[in-house]
This record gives structure tokens, C-alpha cells and sequence, in this order.
């Protein structure tokens, strides 16, 4: 059963890093955050592009990134590398808002549109299914105009432990 998009925490970016898991008998919405926070904190690839968590809920991730000059590939878009990234950071932190380590174990990124320098990228992630150790996520990377840019299916693995 999928969860709506619609129901995701807004603000997350701004959340201050947590370390500990929420107290007994939180909420999978309360860790889901604490989880993000705790991520985010230590995510310096993400941060180095400026990339921001938006919204997080179980099974689910919003992130955000602007398209810098630096970003953009000989043809003046935004290089299919960084789109790739921002659509990955989004399914890294849906895949392990339920508190267990997880990684990808597949992707595959369909681009539809080219990027602009000064779009503003949103990769939606969200859990078609999660059985086992396995899950799948789609996640949809638009502009700020709601054009698709791309589309990209990843296959999560869990793996021992916990994130926080």
C-alpha cells in the first residue's frame, strides 16, 4: 500500500540534526523526521548542491536543488549527473525514513526534459511497495513550473542497523 505524497512534513530542511530516536511510542511520522534530520546533517554531498530536504513522512521524500551555472553540461542544461543525484539523495532518504539502514541496490532515470540554469529541481520520492528487505520507489524530478525532467525508479536492500 502506497502512502499520498500529499501527507508529507513540510519544512524538514530546517529541523535540527537529531541523534537519538524519537522517545518510546513516537510516531512513524516523528521518527520519519528524526531520521531525515539526522541524515541531512551528515550528508555533505547533498549539501555541497545546495540541495535541501523538504518534506519527509514514512516511505516518502521531498528534496529541492537549483540549477548553478556550474551544473550545466555543453549543451547549456543541467547535466543528467546532477539530476541523477538529486533523483537518488530523494530515494536515499524515502528508503530509510522507516529507521533501517538501507541502499540501493538498482536505478534506472528516464530524462524527459532538459534542466535551465535557475530552475529549482524537486525530486518527489515515493514507496510503491516494501516487502522483506526489498523495496521500490519511484521518483519524479520536476521544475518550478511542474514540467517532468526525469523519472527514476530505484530498488532499495536493508541492510543490518538503524540510522539513528
Amino acid at each position: 500500500m502506497t502512502k499520498s505524497p500529499d501527507r508529507l512534513a513540510a519544512g524538514v530542511h530546517a529541523a535540527a540534526p537529531q541523534t537519538a530516536a524519537p522517545a518510546h511510542g513516537a510516531t512513524a511520522q516523528a521518527l520519519a523526521e528524526a531520521v531525515g534530520a539526522a541524515m541531512y546533517a551528515r550528508d555533505p554531498a547533498s549539501q555541497s548542491l545546495g540541495m535541501t530536504l523538504d518534506a519527509i513522512a514514512p516511505g516518502h521524500a521531498r528534496m529541492s536543488m537549483p540549477v548553478r551555472a556550474d551544473m550545466l553540461n555543453g549543451h547549456a542544461t543541467c547535466h543528467g549527473g546532477f539530476i541523477f543525484t538529486l533523483a537518488d539523495s530523494a530515494f536515499a532518504f524515502a528508503c530509510n525514513s522507516h529507521n533501517h539502514v538501507t541502499v540501493g541496490a538498482g536505478c534506472t532515470i528516464d530524462y524527459l526534459s532538459p534542466g535551465r540554469e535557475g530552475d529549482v529541481l524537486t525530486a518527489s520520492a515515493t514507496e510503491q511497495t516494501l516487502a522483506g528487505k526489498t523495496g521500490i520507489y519511484d521518483v519524479n524530478v520536476s521544475n518550478q513550473d511542474g514540467r517532468t525532467i526525469a523519472l527514476f525508479r530505484g530498488k532499495s536492500h536493508r541492510i543490518s542497523g538503524e540510522v539513528i
